[in-house]
């Protein structure tokens, strides 16, 4: 079984990148080929051994709750029309031993405090956290990789990437001395700083692993950026007490909170379908101008 059981997906956000489209829908239901974003990183989480899924919604969000809900008026009229492949389907959504559980987060006063609100569903123990924005493609799945990690420094565990200095001021940025090839120790960390400013360019990407030390951090922190209380100034203040690692992982990451990286998503795993990726792929080549 896992040591991590538990992972929180923060989903409260407008998604207003990408209206109209999710000016009623949840962002995170956007499919990618035939797939909603939150259900990649559910499954991501689910390949790594955790069973129970924390959501933490806000109040157009009711239709993720509906996806990993049974449907029975529809796997009653797959069953009847004998369309076995699409009721397993539909039956494989949400496996007989995933638990989900969700909570609202009632104001929208960043990711730090969408992951306080979880508090009280986590417990006292280490937990994974998934941005379901950022598709994250992996073997074996990220969070897995970092589960794995975690058993070895029972730590604080960031996924981290290198990225260009012009784009620093995108991402949360660590400081950090070498400690193997794939992780690092991290001594400081920072919130989108300018190119000039950044300490590194090796940022956090959308997956974490943090023990319950950081809901103390998260409950007495100030507003930072945009009035909001910031996961990542929560991590910089847990580095005074606790160890924290940062883990270059393997696999790739698509930015899907922004539409050319859904879009990006979209062709690569498109191509990569076991249904329809020679065909699209095919169809992809011949649209190429000759040479």
């Amino acid at each position: 079984m896992s040591q991590i059981r538990k992972a929180v997906f923060p989903i409260a956000g407008l998604g207003t990148r990408f209206l109209p489209a999710t000016k009623a829908s949840a962002k995170e239901m956007l499919p990618v080929v035939d797939k909603p974003l939150i259900q990649y990183a559910v499954e991501e989480a689910y390949a790594a051994g955790i069973r129970h899924m924390i959501f933490v919604t806000g109040r157009t969000k009711r239709s993720v709750e509906d996806h990993f809900d049974t449907a029975y008026e529809l796997e009653n009229e797959l069953e009847l029309a004998g369309k076995a492949d699409l009721l397993n389907i539909a039956r494989s959504i949400a496996p007989e031993d995933m638990i989900c559980t969700y909570v609202r987060q009632p104001r929208a006063l960043g990711l730090g405090h969408a992951v306080l609100c979880s508090k009280e569903l986590v417990g006292n123990e280490p937990f994974a956290v998934l941005l379901a924005d950022d598709l994250m493609v992996g073997t074996p799945s990220i969070i897995a990789q970092m589960v794995e990690q975690f058993s070895d420094w029972r730590a604080t565990i960031l996924a981290v990437q290198d990225v260009p200095r012009e784009e620093t001021r995108r991402y949360g940025i660590v400081s950090a001395e070498s400690v193997t090839q794939d992780i690092v120790n991290v001594t400081g960390i920072v919130e989108k700083p300018s190119p000039e400013a950044a300490p590194s360019t090796l940022a956090v990407a959308g997956r974490y692993i943090l023990t319950p030390g950081i809901f103390k951090e998260l409950e007495n922190l100030p507003r930072g950026i945009g009035g909001e209380i910031q996961l990542t100034d929560g991590i910089a203040n847990l580095l005074r007490r606790e160890k924290v690692f940062a883990y270059r992982y393997k696999g790739a990451r698509y930015d899907c909170g922004s539409k050319l990286g859904f879009l990006q998503a979209t062709v690569d795993l498109g191509s990569q379908h076991n249904e329809i990726g020679a065909e699209f792929s095919a169809w992809l080549d011949q649209r190429k101008p000759k040479l």
